[in-house]
């Protein structure tokens, strides 16, 4: 576990390593925590997603939404029109070569501080990983992992993976209820590379799609009797053009 004073240590450790594991009190100020005035309202929107119905038949409970938006290096991040998630074979075996639609992120938290603020840090930080002149295509989602005593919750049901981008941060929202959800890091011939959980909001994982895999193991419930669920923002970026 590693402190970062500021964006130039995270982005040495991610030229280094491919990847990092950064802290919730490092991810506040980072974030500018201040900035992120709408916060009560953009986790409580969690509990307003809409069941994933792709994984349905194959019994995992995990509920989400979408949303699309495009940016250029140092540019104003906008939000485009609500389009399909697409991932090849190649990056998703489970899901891979269908156009997946899901509901959209809600106008208030797409256009909201917290989320705006997220998507700016990420443009700033990948962008400065990255050749200058980027135009990116990035992708939001609001995941919620559900966990019942009969039936443990998968973050990552395709197992280990690449998503098919250039760059990629999990934001941990919230955990109640569970043990568990461990990331893992790995080379491209399957060796480990590095572990960690997510516990505290605003914990966060900061990955190079190209250089790492990554997964995170099942959830479960520590009391079985009662709700369990993971929360996460995922947030990829791709360049285009």
């Amino acid at each position: 576990m590693t402190d970062y004073p500021d964006t130039s240590a995270l982005h040495t450790r991610l030229q280094r390593d491919g990847f990092a594991f950064v802290t919730a009190d490092t991810m506040r100020r980072l974030l500018q925590a201040p900035m992120l005035a709408d916060w009560p309202a953009f986790a409580a929107s969690w509990n307003d997603l809409a069941p994933d119905s792709y994984l349905a038949a194959s019994g995992r409970r995990r509920r989400r939404r979408h949303a699309t938006f495009a940016a250029d290096a140092g540019g104003e991040v906008r939000r485009q029109p609500h389009q399909p998630h697409y991932q090849s074979l190649q990056y998703n075996h489970l899901q891979g070569d269908i156009q997946r639609w899901f509901e959209p992120v809600l106008p208030t938290i797409a256009d909201g501080a917290s989320l705006r603020r997220i998507l700016g840090f990420c443009r700033d930080c990948f962008g400065a990983l990255a050749p200058a002149g980027r135009h990116w295509h990035i992708e939001v989602h609001q995941f919620r992992i559900e966990a019942r005593a009969d039936e443990a919750g998968e973050p990552t049901p395709e197992g280990v993976h690449r998503d098919g981008v250039d760059y990629v941060l999990v934001l941990l929202i919230d955990r109640t209820n569970i043990e568990s959800g461990t990331t893992t890091i790995h080379a491209h011939d399957g060796s480990l590379l590095g572990s960690f959980t997510l516990t505290h909001a605003l914990d966060a994982a900061l990955v190079d799609d190209a250089r790492v895999f990554h997964g995170v193991t099942a959830v479960t419930p520590l009391d079985p009797a009662q709700p369990a669920h993971r929360d996460v923002l995922v947030v990829t970026f791709k360049a285009t053009g």
